[in-house]
């Protein structure tokens, strides 16, 4: 079992930065996969970035692609999500999401462990 925790999330205006944490406890992060999806009032939840067990591979949506990095400090037992430029279509409740198989991908299918989200909202 583990438990995700996400912070970080906020009100910004378009063109802004933010920074998402997801802190991990009860298992050591290094055994997971770990990804970032968001989900939008009366939309499906929808993917955004995935990161391989040691940070060395990453997968993005094509709509974040460029803007949006995904890290991890396994040492901290922490995943990040920067995001830069932002625009009001990025606003949505973002949530971290671990996968013990490693599959790395982008259904939100593949993710045992979920945290409680962090809303992100975007102004024009």
């Amino acid at each position: 079992q583990v438990r995700l925790v996400e912070s970080g999330g906020g009100l910004v205006q378009a063109g802004d930065s933010l920074r998402l944490s997801c802190a991990a406890s009860g298992r050591i992060l290094s055994d997971f996969a770990m990804g970032w999806f968001r989900q939008a009032p009366g939309k499906e939840r929808e993917f955004v970035a995935a990161t391989s067990r040691r940070g060395g591979d990453t997968y993005y949506a094509d709509s974040v692609k460029g803007r949006f990095t995904i890290s991890r400090d396994n040492a901290k037992n922490t995943v990040y999500l920067q995001m830069n430029s932002l625009k009001p279509e990025d606003t949505a409740l973002y949530y971290c999401a671990a996968d013990q198989d490693a599959l790395f991908g982008s259904s939100w299918t593949t993710y045992d462990y979920w945290g409680q989200g962090t809303q992100v909202t975007v102004s024009s």
